[in-house]
């Protein structure tokens, strides 16, 4: 697909958005519920510099791709990564050539910050009586997370048997990955696998995260297409513009995104890229 990862971000300045956008527009942004704190900043910033304003509806990947192919209307479609936008863009209602990879992420797993259930690291998620969440596998997260164990299962440290303890440990899947983070916070669940970025300023001192051992994790890449049924392409394509901007950048960082122009600490395999990370 088109929309390939960028070595830095743009020198789009937000100031120059009024000139990209008609008076009292209003942009309709389908976007994966883990971006809501980001998108609902970086929305400001597009809303106060220029006469667009932004409505966004949050929800899970599954669920925004059903309202589409049921006839609801959007500009923009953002989700988690860009292999979810393929279906959309095989089924003609995503111009291949407007997707834009705008940042990446990856899996880790959350802990209540107020936990007696003593989890130090993921080989602990196998414990018996871990009540552990995670997301149904049409989620990305959900996907993504049995990517890792199945990664795990096929090193001998871990072995299939620490894939099965864990999924035998599940006491919820959600359908959001807002869910997840949710029952983590409350104490509904000692643990759950969540993207970094789910552990955003509000969640910080509620929740807390524990990574993937190296050569386990995968990595989703970020990204916003423009809908083939969009009246407001331009403003579409602007906004699109935004978040490649610097300001859009440091949001996302600040939310836990990992930036175009960012470094990973921790390599990560593509979503879905098995294949090479046991040697």
């Amino acid at each position: 697909m088109a929309g390939t990862i960028l070595s830095g971000t743009t020198a789009m300045e937000t100031s120059d958005l009024g000139s990209q956008t008609a008076l009292d527009e209003e942009l309709i942004v389908f976007c994966g519920a883990g971006f809501t704190g980001a998108m609902s900043e970086i929305g400001e910033i597009y809303g106060n510099s220029s006469n667009a304003q932004v409505r966004f509806n949050f929800d899970g990947l599954p669920a925004l791709r059903v309202q589409i192919e049921e006839g609801a209307y959007a500009d923009i479609l953002i989700s988690p990564d860009q292999s979810y936008m393929d279906p959309l863009v095989e089924e003609g209602f995503i111009d291949e050539e407007s997707v834009q990879v705008f940042a990446s992420n990856k899996v880790a797993v959350v802990l209540p910050v107020d936990s007696s259930a003593n989890i130090t690291t993921i080989r602990d998620l196998a414990t018996p009586g871990i009540k552990v969440v995670m997301g149904i596998e049409e989620l990305p997260i959900g996907d993504y997370a049995l990517q890792v164990l199945d990664l795990m299962a096929k090193d001998p440290e871990y072995g299939p048997a620490f894939k099965e303890a864990v999924l035998a440990n599940v006491v919820s899947l959600e359908t959001r990955v807002t869910g997840i983070v949710s029952k983590v916070a409350l104490g509904e669940a000692d643990a759950g696998f969540a993207f970094m970025s789910d552990v955003s300023p509000q969640m910080k001192g509620k929740v807390r995260k524990i990574p993937i051992p190296v050569g386990y994790n995968v990595r989703g890449n970020c990204s916003a297409a423009v809908l083939s049924q969009s009246d407001n392409s331009e403003a579409a394509e602007a906004f699109i513009d935004l978040l490649l901007s610097n300001d859009a950048q440091s949001i996302l960082d600040e939310y836990g995104f990992i930036p175009l122009s960012g470094s990973e600490e921790n390599a990560a395999l593509p979503a879905g890229d098995r294949a090479a990370a046991i040697n």
